[in-house]
């Protein structure tokens, strides 16, 4: 008997663990009769982890954090374009969820292997993109320096002490090695890093962010910005405004200057939170309220998102 294809991919849920109100469960299999055809009519999932933040951000609108799990597509298939890893298919199995460390790593392999030297096209001898648009540059080497201008770029390096920089929009940047320094400063930029003690910079509007290695130093000055951290002793900065930030690592430091940032974080670490005016005289926002609180599990709880609203830290229900 022939077996059927199957594809492992990635989906993202709301916190019911529903997509577009269907209730999945975890170990089980769902099946779909009729044409499936990608956008239209099937079990959407995407190959690429980065892909499936398109669809399911980190956070939800209220700054809960949706649930991500690996899958398997088989049955009917069908893809959109060449350029999407996104998959429609007829039969689909959710085989297990994946906490926030997990998908980020998960996010980063993806890239790196599919940026890996041996898997794309060299112009002569060079890795660099040369500002071209949906470059691909991978590095396994230590002290790397990638740099990329052009957009929707995938750049992967799995080095130690790498130096990353993208400024198109749309970049998908993964590092596996220690003391990555990642800068990047186009929109919508999605940043994964699993290695330790990571430097990440981003000043793009609607960044997603992630790192699950210990000692990270994350900032961001972009608004609307998606950081998540599960890493120890992380300290992450946003100056933009609207960011949601969730930090799983244990003694973290979250500051953010931005107005209206939603953060949670584990018990021990520490939260500042800004609220801003309108200001007649001077014309522009002035700083209201800057408050900081330390998560001591009672006052102030562990993994529950905060906003400041009138000065005080607020559940965000």
């Amino acid at each position: 008997m022939k077996k059927e294809k199957q594809i492992i991919a990635y989906k993202g849920f709301d916190k019911d663990l529903k997509c577009r109100d269907f209730q999945y469960e975890v170990g089980k299999k769902y099946e779909m009769e009729g044409d499936i055809i990608c956008c239209v009519k099937g079990f959407h999932a995407c190959e690429n982890p980065f892909d499936v933040l398109d669809h399911y951000s980190m956070f939800d609108d209220n700054g809960k954090p949706n649930r991500f799990c690996v899958v398997e597509q088989s049955g009917t298939l069908d893809k959109d374009n060449d350029n999407s890893t996104e998959v429609a298919s007829s039969k689909i199995k959710v085989k297990a969820e994946l906490k926030l460390g997990d998908f980020i790593r998960a996010a980063v392999e993806w890239v790196k292997e599919k940026t890996s030297p041996v898997n794309i096209e060299v112009e002569n001898g060079e890795l660099s993109d040369n500002g071209k648009t949906y470059a691909k540059i991978g590095s396994s080497g230590d002290y790397a320096q990638i740099g990329s201008s052009g957009r929707f770029a995938q750049i992967g390096s799995s080095g130690c002490c790498a130096q990353i920089g993208s400024s198109g929009y749309s970049a998908q940047i993964g590092s596996s090695g220690d003391y990555a320094q990642i800068g990047s400063s186009g929109y919508y930029a999605k940043i994964g890093s699993s290695g330790c003690s990571a430097q990440i910079g981003s000043s793009g509007d609607y960044a997603q962010i992630g790192s699950s290695g210990d000692s990270a130093q994350i900032g961001s000055s972009g608004c609307s910005a998606q950081i998540g951290s599960s890493g120890d002793y992380a300290k992450i900065g946003s100056s933009g405004d609207s960011a949601k930030i969730k930090s799983t690592g244990e003694d973290s430091v979250i500051c953010c200057a931005g107005h209206g940032c939603v953060v949670s974080a584990k018990k021990g670490s520490w939260i500042t939170l800004t609220e801003w005016k309108w200001s007649d005289e001077k014309r522009r926002q002035v700083p209201k309220f800057v408050k900081t609180e330390f998560v001591d599990g009672k006052r102030i709880k562990a993994d529950t998102p905060y906003r400041l609203v009138g000065g005080e830290f607020t559940e965000v229900k």
